[in-house]
């Protein structure tokens, strides 16, 4: 097994959750400061938290969607915050919200200079338009992760729901592109 010299921070968190109990959201959106609701454009309300920093996503079925943490515990705290939020427009959660992680973002590098123009030639599943944009995307199947990746070695990754599937798909990023690195003769 190839070890990962790369380094990552993770930048977000999009996780889901259901109260199990509908929301009255224009009551909500009347009570408090921190919320936009416009119906007519989207059906959810958007409940700013500031600490931990993030959005909340409040749908009138009691569906959430949190972004903006960088750790599940973070996103233990958000939802605690809106339970509370809630509490005081008479709306009691009974149930112990299971969250669901959907996508995690992280930012890092590889520490390695990359020829994007070779690395588009000699991996499989690449997409690199220079004109459009200037970083290299990659998508590996297994685990399931999308990564950018930039000449100077840095990269953001996204698509992973748990920190073992990231680490491994860092892992298996740096052995494919140094795997690819073998055949680049300069």
């Amino acid at each position: 097994m190839v070890k990962s010299k790369s380094n990552y921070k993770i930048q977000n968190i999009v996780a889901t959750t259901s109260l199990e109990k509908p929301v009255p959201l224009t009551k909500l959106a009347r009570t408090q400061p921190n919320t936009e609701y416009n119906p007519e454009t989207f059906p959810g309300l958007v409940l700013r938290i500031k600490e931990p920093k993030s959005a909340v996503l409040v749908f009138s079925s009691g569906n959430l969607v949190c972004t903006g943490t960088k750790s599940v515990a973070q996103v233990k705290q958000v939802i605690q915050a809106v339970i509370k939020q809630l509490k005081k427009i008479n709306v009691k959660i009974t149930t112990k919200p299971k969250i669901t992680v959907q996508n995690i973002v992280a930012s890092g590098s590889i520490n390695l200079k990359l020829n994007l123009n070779f690395l588009a030639l000699e991996m499989q599943n690449t997409e690199y338009e220079p004109e459009q944009f200037p970083g290299l995307v990659y998508k590996l199947i297994e685990p399931n992760a999308t990564f950018l990746l930039f000449s100077n070695g840095k990269l953001v990754c996204t698509g992973t729901k748990n920190k073992q599937q990231l680490e491994f798909s860092m892992i298996q990023l740096l052995k494919n592109v140094k795997a690819a690195l073998k055949n680049y003769k300069k």
